[in-house]
């Protein structure tokens, strides 16, 4: 007589992407594990409960996130996958209405960001004290919420706009020199990348580090990975192949975003930890190999 499991119902948090929509959809399954969805939008407001709480079983997390809740000792467990990633020398924008503005005159100004702690903003920031010699310590950085993380505190160069003030409308009033956003980049001609042919910088920028600038990664629960570690691995690839499942439509001759497996993402995730170090994120030193222990155990070979 056969045994009928019942799949493990998981509690998860992704963003609809085309990697991750046929997940969403129930066209990917996995007889381990049932991935119970909770849209949430946008992605970033599950961040802050994941990481303080474990809100959820699967979680999309950004990594600066990720990187400080692992500092914190949250039990939060990273699976070797980049659900979004993207350029970032566009997502710093002045008001040219307000006159010409370039990077080499950035020190001594007042540059907005949604929090010092954003994944973008920490991007950003390394690419402008890296690539363009800007020191982000002279800067009057000015955010308009704290970390996802209670325990962070900001620099001292980094303070905080008056409650009721936003981030936009203070551009355009001359309040800020410059801003800083992601996903909610707004379409106005008179709100102007500070970096002028942007794209080309990428590619420039790419040349030199063989990745693209990781925003977001998938964490588990450590009680998840302790207590059924096969639901993990059924996670893991169906993360996987849901990325196998777009990459016929993927332009090859362009960087592939989404890397996979600890093999790939070790160079990444070194620099990464360097750039928050630099700008005073977290509040410990870490290694890579203690970023993927946790990871090794559950998934072993299939983590590479």
């Amino acid at each position: 007589m056969s045994i009928v499991t019942t799949p493990l119902r998981l509690k998860t948090a992704l963003k609809t992407y085309p990697h991750t929509r046929a997940l969403k959809s129930g066209e990917l399954t996995d007889p381990a594990v049932e991935l119970v969805f909770e849209d949430i939008e946008p992605i970033h407001r599950v961040f802050a409960p994941m990481a303080r709480q474990q809100a959820f079983d699967v979680s999309e997390l950004a990594i600066v996130t990720y990187l400080q809740a692992k500092a914190y000792n949250k039990p939060v467990v990273l699976l070797p996958a980049v659900v979004a990633a993207r350029f970032q020398q566009k997502c710093i924008i002045y008001n040219a209405q307000r006159g010409q503005l370039n990077v080499d005159d950035l020190a001594g100004k007042r540059i907005g960001v949604r929090a010092y702690s954003q994944t973008t903003g920490m991007w950003v920031r390394a690419i402008l004290a890296q690539t363009y010699g800007v020191p982000i310590d002279k800067i009057d950085w000015v955010t308009f919420e704290g970390a996802h993380l209670d325990e962070y505190r900001e620099p001292s160069f980094v303070r905080r706009a008056q409650p009721g003030q936003q981030l936009l409308p203070m551009l355009r009033a001359g309040e800020l020199d410059a801003a800083i956003l992601g996903n909610d980049l707004p379409d106005e001609p008179a709100l102007a990348p500070l970096i002028a042919d942007a794209a080309a910088a990428d590619r420039a920028w790419y040349g030199l580090h063989r990745y693209v600038p990781i925003n977001h990664v998938v964490v588990v629960r450590k009680e998840l990975v302790d207590r059924h570690p096969d639901a993990v691995r059924a996670v893991y690839d169906l993360l996987l192949r849901g990325k196998q499942s777009v990459a016929t439509v993927r332009d090859a001759s362009k960087p592939d975003p989404l890397l996979f497996g600890i093999d790939a993402l070790r160079g990444p995730l070194e620099e990464t930890l360097s750039f928050c170090e630099s700008q005073q994120l977290l509040p410990r030193k870490m290694s890579v190999d203690e970023i993927f222990a946790d990871c090794l155990d559950v998934l072993g070979d299939a983590a590479r």
